[in-house]
């Protein structure tokens, strides 16, 4: 059966990910549709390191920060970058790109969120981008859609997504609210969320802003799906970020914050899911690994 080969990957720079082998692995992947995060360069640093590529990239204001780029095979028919209130700054950060999967128009987003830091300004601009991103994804998913939502979106959602779990619990990337989004996310459409027993229960917020939450949820399911869990199950990872200090990657000690979020009627399409891993530290191009499903049609 046909299919389409989307990949997603927090380069970590993309001049480093091209110096450091990120072309080995690029060339023999087959992959039609590539997006990338924390691209940290010009269009014509992106130009350089994807040739012969279709490039959409969206830059950040911030010069050498953030970046997220969409490369393909064959061109996007429309392309969009625009997330949020208009006061509201995600430039490098949120491109939606419209392509046709067989028949049917496919949205592939290559989402990079901000790392954050508990109790800082920075969680702020982060809890701003969830709360944009969260209404951007009703909407993509509205209507039985083709979307995929794809990137670094630096959230653990479940303690199987992080080795260290217990130790993380006040800090950005595992926080109850963070998570809360996630099951917000990939609740059943439509229907009341619950959200996750037992873990950060009966706290009220990292920060004092004036915008409630229930950590173990509430809200309204937008029903999209978990490539990567709804793959593996109930199992630990498989991870998609390890830190480059110490022997984390050689300890298999990491963070699965790279995701394929797909509306349904996508996700029932999507076969072949697999982190595609370095075999060593030495062979590593960037602290995270590339996600890669296939979507048949």
């Amino acid at each position: 059966m046909p299919h389409l080969r989307i990949a997603s990957v927090n380069v970590n720079g993309i001049r480093a990910a091209v110096r450091n082998g990120m072309h080995r692995w690029l060339d023999e992947a087959g992959i039609d549709i590539l997006t990338v995060q924390e691209v940290r360069a010009q269009d014509e640093h992106v130009e350089a390191a994807f040739p012969g590529w279709s490039i959409l990239h969206d830059v950040a204001t911030a010069k050498g920060r953030a970046g997220v780029a969409v490369v393909s095979r064959e061109p996007a028919v429309a392309s969009r970058t625009a997330l949020g209130a208009d006061d509201f700054d995600s430039a490098g950060r949120w491109l939606e790109a419209d392509f046709v999967l067989g028949s049917v128009p496919l949205t592939v987003v290559s989402a990079y969120v901000h790392s954050g830091e508990a109790d800082t300004p920075k969680q702020i601009e982060k809890w701003k981008f969830l709360d944009a991103m969260e209404q951007r994804m009703s909407q993509l998913g509205a209507d039985g859609a083709l979307a995929l939502v794809t990137g670094d979106l630096n959230v653990g959602h479940r303690p199987l997504d992080i080795l260290n779990w217990r130790g993380n619990v006040k800090k950005s990337g595992f926080l109850a609210r963070e998570r809360a989004y996630f099951d917000r996310f990939l609740g059943v459409a439509g229907e009341p969320v619950v959200g996750q027993e037992g873990i950060g229960r009966g706290m009220v917020g990292q920060l004092s802003d004036t915008r409630p939450y229930a950590p173990e949820g509430g809200g309204t399911g937008l029903g999209w799906v978990d490539v990567g869990r709804a793959t593996h199950g109930e199992v630990d990872g498989p991870y998609t970020w390890w830190t480059m200090r110490g022997q984390a990657f050689d300890n298999n000690a990491g963070w699965r914050i790279d995701y394929h979020l797909a509306t349904p009627a996508l996700a029932e399409r999507a076969t072949g899911y697999h982190v595609a891993r370095a075999v060593t530290y030495a062979e590593r191009w960037s602290d995270h690994a590339p996600v890669v499903v296939d979507y048949t049609y």
